[in-house]
């Protein structure tokens, strides 16, 4: 079963709505767009009304009865203004390892339904556990940090700079980085990487 959060991404597609619209505009019912995709009206209908956001063969043989590209289904969201909401209780949660009990730190994305943006940004919570320092890392592009509360090292080469609340740091993010928390409290910042 697919989470609210992925669901709600889906649905901004409207990918129901647009296999409906085609399948009207070709005078078409449901039973008849079941015997050309080979797939249930049942199933189609649910597709019709998102109620199930198909698997892209699926959508496939959908398309090609239509004479459209897989792109068609997905084109449509450049279309409008690129917004993107994110509620507080709504954010992904990441964090440092999958499954770990006690994690070093988490990241929330706080732009995640935002489709081809152009920088990524997160809430970073820097917990007061043993493992407290990060692998270093590298990525290309840039990365800034700005700390809320509690204090952050963050370590480019050989170079530390702390940072305390209110602080900000940009930085070259190909070279190898790391973060540590300075003090014993959880660490608050937020981080925006870019490429």
């Amino acid at each position: 079963m697919l989470s609210a959060t992925l669901q709600d991404g889906l649905r901004s597609y409207e990918i129901g709505s647009k296999v409906r619209s085609l399948r009207v505009k070709k005078q078409m019912g449901l039973v008849q767009l079941a015997q050309h995709t080979g797939l249930s009206p049942a199933l189609l209908s649910k597709i019709e009304r998102d109620q199930l956001f198909p698997p892209l063969p699926t959508l496939y043989r959908i398309a090609l009865v239509f004479g459209v590209g897989l792109e068609f289904f997905f084109a449509g969201a450049r279309e409008k203004p690129l917004v993107a909401l994110v509620r507080k209780d709504q954010r992904v949660r990441l964090p440092d390892r999958a499954g770990a009990r006690k994690p070093a730190f988490r990241f929330e994305s706080l732009d995640y339904p935002a489709t081809e943006r152009k920088f990524n940004s997160y809430l970073a919570e820097f917990q007061p556990v043993a493992v407290a320092k990060l692998q270093a890392h590298a990525h290309s592009g840039a990365e800034f940090v700005f700390v809320l509360r509690g204090q952050l090292t963050v370590r480019l080469d050989l170079a530390d700079y702390r940072l305390d609340a209110g602080d900000s740091l940009y930085f070259d993010s190909s070279v190898p980085h790391s973060y540590r928390r300075t003090d014993g409290r959880t660490c608050e910042a937020i981080v925006v990487t870019a490429s």
